[in-house]
């Protein structure tokens, strides 16, 4: 009897504990429902987009692009605040507006037509500069020209140098005749040296890099102590390098480079050539941009062609006399414009009276 009642006591805690195991998964449940509340809340604050600050961002780019319409695909709505007849452009963040036709496809044809005048202001402003910049480096090309040519003049070697400024800078072409190396050897002269013992210390001066070009003359004659006319030609440039390294100019400023009879100065037909196509071209190279340095040329006039040194001296009374013929020439203008002005206005006034002059 006592067995059985335990029995059943047993069996009917059994159960109580079974009841209880089937509720606990409500626990569970109400976890799961509040990560995924806590989640979508999550998701929904970083979708919601502050609209103030939306449109703040959209009126600066629209700013920076130069258009006070709405540029961003999705909504096609005028900004708030924007003017009611604003219109809705559409603007390619990957289009290219180099040529002033790209990225314009949302435009009308008045707006494409101001986009294009404002990619050739700023293409002529561009080339403006340039063009301003180059004509100040020939100015500073010209004034090293000046020093050099002085130290020449003063050591009465001016005669042995030439000058050209080109897209590379300003070439100091030195005629390798027999005052400066002897005939198929690249060992400097006496008179050599004095040459480039007058150039050196103006280049010694000078931030730019310095290039040394050896050429030899197209004469097909066997070489002696060279192989060639490649090894002549870096010989000479070389030994050209190698002194002025040893007279104040820093080697990481310095290139040596043969030509050989590649990079001919004249015509070779021209009887001169056996001379002037033997030459060190010493070629003080610009700092400018490429696009800069190809108005080099042009700017240059002249000089832009081979040309005999000008020293201080006569560069400056070239000046004024350019000057005086400037001044001259606008007085003669002024007089032209003033007896045009008179007899205009006699004709304006209409009178009849006959004009005399006396004698």
């Amino acid at each position: 009897m006592s067995g059985g009642a335990r029995r059943k006591r047993k069996r009917g805690h059994e159960e109580h504990e079974e009841h209880v195991n089937h509720e606990r998964w409500l626990v569970s449940y109400a976890d799961m429902l509040t990560l995924l509340f806590v989640l979508f809340v999550v998701l929904y604050s970083m979708s919601d987009v502050n609209q103030k600050k939306f449109a703040q961002l959209a009126q600066g780019l629209s700013a920076s692009f130069g258009s006070k319409t709405a540029a961003f695909t999705g909504s096609y709505a005028p900004l708030d605040g924007a003017a009611n007849n604003a219109q809705i452009v559409q603007i390619d963040p990957g289009a290219n507006p180099g040529d002033g036709t790209s990225g314009t496809e949302g435009l009308n044809q008045k707006q494409k037509e101001a986009v294009r005048r404002a990619v050739q202001a700023e293409d002529r402003k561009k080339a403006s500069a340039n063009a301003e910049k180059a004509a100040k480096e020939v100015e500073d090309m010209k004034l090293i020209e000046n020093k050099i040519s002085d130290a020449l003049a003063a050591a009465k070697l001016l005669g042995n140098v030439k000058f050209t400024i080109d897209q590379r800078g300003l070439t100091v072409t030195v005629v390798t005749n027999e005052v400066v190396f002897a005939g198929d050897r690249a060992e400097l002269r006496p008179t050599g040296e004095k040459i480039l013992g007058a150039i050196a210390p103006t280049l010694a001066q000078l931030p730019n890099n310095i290039e040394v070009d050896g050429n030899t003359n197209q004469l097909n004659a066997k070489t002696k102590y060279y192989p060639s006319g490649w090894e002549l030609s870096s010989a000479r440039a070389s030994a050209t390098v190698r002194y002025f390294t040893g007279h104040g100019i820093p080697k990481k400023r310095l290139t040596a480079v043969g030509f050989s009879d590649t990079k001919p100065l004249i015509d070779p037909k021209d009887p001169r050539s056996i001379t002037m196509n033997r030459r060190v071209d010493v070629v003080v190279q610009t700092m400018l941009t490429a696009d800069q340095a190809a108005l080099l040329p042009s700017a240059a006039g002249g000089d832009n062609k081979l040309h005999s040194g000008q020293t201080t001296a006569a560069a400056k009374a070239a000046a004024e006399a350019a000057r005086k013929q400037v001044e001259a020439s606008n007085a003669a203008a002024t007089g032209t414009t003033g007896t045009t002005g008179t007899t205009g206005a006699t004709g304006t006034t209409g009178t009849t009276e006959p004009i005399t002059s006396d004698n």
